[in-house]
């Protein structure tokens, strides 16, 4: 195989360092957290700066963690803000990198392969990092991180583990360095796809570090974690053949489109069914507005604490595939009505729309007006345009201003947190 070159990207604190740059202060230097102020102090932060970590504050650590001893910046999320951002961060990648080159892995973490660049620019891989990520402080003002690996994982655990230690935030490795130098590195969950739960399943079997996995019986790692062994035993030789190249390349067999959301304070049975309703009609317009229908749903209740059982969940498969709200929720508030505990509250919900595939037409049975449901994704297209053109909230529906609603709220969110507009 051709030796491969890539650079992995981290935009330090992005959220918190994008906080600093709008306010004129120095990421690296200021206290400052990303938080939204409105929720309790139990509300995770979002972004913790390096000044913070450096005091001992974790990183995604609660509101109430933070000492009160220490006096620090608590910005409002602004998520559309975030998103620009790293729209201009990716622009200066591109001055240097292929698109074709580059995996987005997060909004503030890319994989670039260098390969085929180094000789072209007449620079080694860290010089290139360098340079990028000089550009990138010069152009934004958002410090970043490097880690420069022979394959992919070693990228990214370069980045994650070896850069943290070293004063130009630059980590290196290959095989034999990685071997050498982070066999014996503890806790284990600080390699990348290493959790809490697969680290306590290994260390009932005395398997702490990334020697003990490279050493340990195959038999029993595939026992312990299944087809994810592989993957496992692998990364701790500091091996992995997948390229950008077979990432892009990749389709996967199905898809879904799911939403979720966490309820400032417990929802009852009837205030839950509204939710679940308001989420299925969101789903229901995004799959008109990409060309695509549903085959089944898949609903998720997490009850609050005291309730009888932990969660519910269930699925449903639909007798044709649609876009339908008015088809798609009749099918939701069945399920709902199956799988709810009425005298239960709710604390999380999960809605998922499988088998998602290309329209090809409605399929109508006897009972089906093809009339109606022309007429039904007309409405929704209409919808559609003038939320896009006036904003989510320009039109909605009477449910969305009933008691226990959060449709509207969402409205103003990315990703459940504030947008900023």
């Amino acid at each position: 195989m051709e030796e491969k070159v890539y650079i992995c990207i981290d935009l330090k604190s992005f959220y918190a360092s994008v906080e600093c740059v709008e306010r004129g202060l120095d990421p690296m230097r200021t206290r400052l957290v990303v938080a939204d102020p409105e929720r309790t102090e139990k509300t995770i932060c979002l972004a913790v700066s390096p000044a913070l970590k450096e005091l001992g504050v974790p990183n995604r650590c609660r509101v109430f963690q933070i000492p009160k001893n220490i006096d620090y910046i608590m910005a409002p999320p602004r998520m559309q803000l975030y998103i620009d951002y790293s729209a201009d961060i990716y622009a200066i990648y591109l001055k240097y990198i292929a698109k074709e080159d580059i995996h987005v892995y997060s909004i503030d973490e890319a994989f670039l392969d260098v390969t085929d660049y180094l000789e072209m620019y007449r620079m080694t891989a860290k010089e290139l990092g360098c340079a990028i990520m000089q550009d990138v402080y010069d152009t934004v003002g958002i410090p970043a991180t490097c880690g420069i690996g022979s394959n992919l994982y070693l990228a990214k655990i370069a980045l994650d583990i070896t850069a943290k230690h070293v004063e130009d935030r630059v980590g290196v490795l290959e095989e034999t360095i990685y071997r050498d130098t982070l066999w014996d590195h503890k806790p284990i969950t600080d390699f990348w796809r290493v959790g809490p739960g697969t680290a306590k399943r290994l260390a009932k079997y005395g398997i702490l570090t990334m020697r003990d996995v490279a050493h340990a019986d195959e038999e029993l790692l595939y026992r312990l974690l299944g087809v994810d062994a592989e993957l496992l035993i692998d990364h701790a030789w500091g091996r992995e053949p997948v390229t950008i190249a077979d990432i892009k390349a990749y389709r996967p067999e199905s898809r879904c489109l799911t939403s979720g959301q966490v309820f400032g304070c417990d929802y009852p049975y009837e205030k839950c069914r509204l939710v679940v309703k308001e989420m299925a009609d969101m789903l229901c317009l995004e799959l008109v507005d990409r060309g695509l229908t549903a085959q089944s749903v898949t609903l998720y209740l997490g009850y609050s604490k005291g309730a009888a059982r932990a969660s519910a969940n269930g699925s449903i498969r639909m007798d044709q595939a649609s876009s339908s709200a008015r088809v798609i929720l009749s099918y939701v508030e069945r399920l709902y009505g199956r799988i709810a505990d009425p005298a239960a509250f709710v604390h999380r919900v999960n809605l998922t729309f499988n088998h998602v595939v290309e329209e090809s037409g409605q399929q109508c049975d006897l009972f089906t007006d093809p009339a109606a449901l022309e007429r039904e994704r007309k409405v929704q297209k209409a919808v559609l345009d003038i939320k896009k053109k006036f904003g989510k909230n320009a039109i909605l529906k009477g449910m969305d201003l009933e008691d226990g609603a959060t449709a509207m709220e969402r409205n103003r969110q990315i990703g459940g947190h504030r947008s900023g507009d």
